[in-house]
């Protein structure tokens, strides 16, 4: 049994809207990847840079949108951002998703 069957998706408007936000911000390849690196613990920003691959300036833009959509937390501490995925249910989409689209063979 899936948690669907269990716990159908009630279809408020407000709940679609903010899952479709959500999925949308979550969609783009640099942002997912950002949010697999962060996984359940939180990084500066620079490390997630050298972990991703890319620039400080991309990265950080793309962070920005994460922090609007709500998706990622962060703040300061003496010259570090640190940044961190808001909350469990979060992860818990993170977790289904690797699950779908990468798994262990």
């Amino acid at each position: 049994m899936t948690l669907l069957e269990t716990q159908p998706f009630d279809g408020k408007e407000d709940h679609i809207q903010k899952a479709a936000i959500a999925l949308k911000a979550m969609g783009h390849p640099l942002r997912l990847k950002i949010l697999c690196v962060l996984g359940n613990q939180e990084l500066p920003v620079m490390d997630i840079v050298e972990q991703v691959g890319t620039t400080q300036s991309n990265v950080s833009q793309h962070i920005d949108i994460l922090r609007e959509k709500g998706i990622v937390l962060s703040r300061r501490d003496g010259s570090k951002i640190l940044c961190r995925v808001r909350d469990a249910e979060l992860l818990e989409l993170m977790n289904a998703m690797q699950r779908t689209f990468c798994p262990v063979i």
